[in-house]
């Protein structure tokens, strides 16, 4: 079997080399839809990785809790949402103290904004330097820890300098070489929203390149009780619980089950704020892009449709063609099945090659998407490849199936007529 198989591989790759545009004409729609494929994964797949990277970013351990469902919002936040009321310092407290499986939590608070669809543009100013889109908020000393927001330069706030209301900051990396490219940005005073702040240190960079905020490395957070001295009216409340670790649903549960109390929610009703993970929030993610991934696929599949109804049309006609050699093979002991064997063999070499040339293709395309875009993650897996290689051979059995069984069943004595 073993002899057999070689042979016919041999044989196979023989006739590939003889009719090199027959066989590359033949191949071409395979060829196109496995690149078209594999460049769909290699996408989707950095995309994930990316989205993972950012979000982990944050805190494995971290839940994310606002009024509003903390993720990707595909609509409209509904009338219900928006009138919601916003989550209290006080629910952190009582989140921190009644919740035991979780370790601590930090409280992030922000401008109201009133009209979502156009938010605020804050503005940061150092001497003749301005930045916008700044990422402006208050918060308490131990989001270091929840959120995973350590600095590479200086340090972070501590709990003497929010309860004195100081005003001091620590701003994101990119503000940190916008402003300071030269210079030690430790002790300068920038000026943001009309009120000059003390920096203190600077945020490590952010993982992760195609999805993240813009706003998240030009951040200027300042002490949570120094931004409510400045801004007595804002109250928007972003919540940040650290779960003990191995306990990220019962400490879910737990939270879930505090705020539903402050906030007078009957049983009956769903919950009036939003929780979520960077696992969630992933997921959520996967099943979006793999919804529109999907799609792709399948109009990428009409390629190997059309790839494979080529290859039957070529195995039909290398049929016709050989019909002698068929008869003298049959005429000296070739079993029916040997005969099927060589020609689905040569089907799937001839699709395989096509399917290896279509790797190659989009290894390549990966590659210059990496060079041209590299905020757009671009990534073939292992995996990937080898079912690549492996749906183009199928493609060859599939096709070559009808060819293979239509030369086995020819008669040897009419074969050997055959002119």
């Amino acid at each position: 079997m073993r002899m057999n198989l070689g042979e016919n591989m041999k044989m196979a790759l023989t006739t590939l080399h003889e009719n090199k545009m027959r066989s590359f004409l033949t191949v071409l729609g395979v060829v196109i839809g496995i690149t078209a494929l594999v460049v769909v994964v290699s996408i989707v797949e950095g995309l994930y990785a990316d989205m993972s990277a950012m979000l982990n970013d944050y805190g494995p351990n971290t839940l994310f809790i606002a009024k509003f469902n903390p993720g990707i919002h595909t609509g409209r936040l509904s009338p219900e949402e928006l009138n919601r009321k916003s989550l209290t310092f006080e629910d952190a407290e009582a989140m921190a103290h009644e919740c035991p499986m979780v370790d601590q939590v930090a409280v992030a608070v922000y401008q109201r904004i009133d009209d979502f669809s156009r938010p605020p543009i804050i503005t940061a100013r150092y001497k003749d330097k301005e930045a916008n889109g700044i990422d402006y908020s208050g918060g308490t000393p131990n989001q270091e820890e929840v959120f995973n927001a350590h600095t590479y330069i200086g340090r972070f706030f501590s709990e003497a300098e929010n309860l004195h209301r100081e005003d001091v900051a620590v701003i994101g990396h990119d503000l940190g070489t916008t402003f300071f490219p030269d210079e030690n940005p430790i002790g300068k005073t920038i000026v943001v929203e009309g009120v000059p702040y003390r920096v203190v240190g600077v945020l490590e960079k952010r993982k992760g390149q195609l999805f993240q905020d813009p706003g998240a490395e030009k951040q200027v957070i300042v002490p949570y009780r120094t931004f409510v001295k400045h801004h007595p009216n804002d109250e928007d409340v972003m919540l940040g619980a650290m779960a003990r670790p191995g306990h990220m649903p019962e400490a879910e549960d737990e939270i879930r089950a505090v705020l539903r109390i402050r906030r007078n929610v009957p049983y009956s009703k769903p919950d009036t704020f939003g929780i979520s993970s960077a696992q969630e929030i992933t997921q959520q993610f996967k099943q979006i892009t793999g919804t529109a991934a999907l799609l792709i696929a399948v109009v990428a599949s009409i390629g190997l449709l059309v790839g494979g109804v080529g290859v039957m049309n070529i195995m039909l006609m290398s049929v016709t063609q050989r019909t002698r050699e068929i008869g003298v093979r049959k005429a000296i002991g070739a079993r029916r099945r040997d005969v099927t064997w060589q020609f689905l063999t040569e089907a799937m070499v001839l699709t395989g090659t096509g399917g290896v040339v279509g790797v190659l293709l989009a290894l390549g395309i990966s590659g210059l998407i990496h060079a041209v875009l590299p905020a757009l993650p671009s990534v073939i897996p292992l995996w990937a490849i080898l079912i690549a290689v492996g749906v183009s051979m199928s493609v060859g059995l599939f096709f070559g199936m009808y060819p293979a069984i239509k030369a086995a069943r020819l008669d040897p004595v009419e074969a050997l007529r055959y002119e």
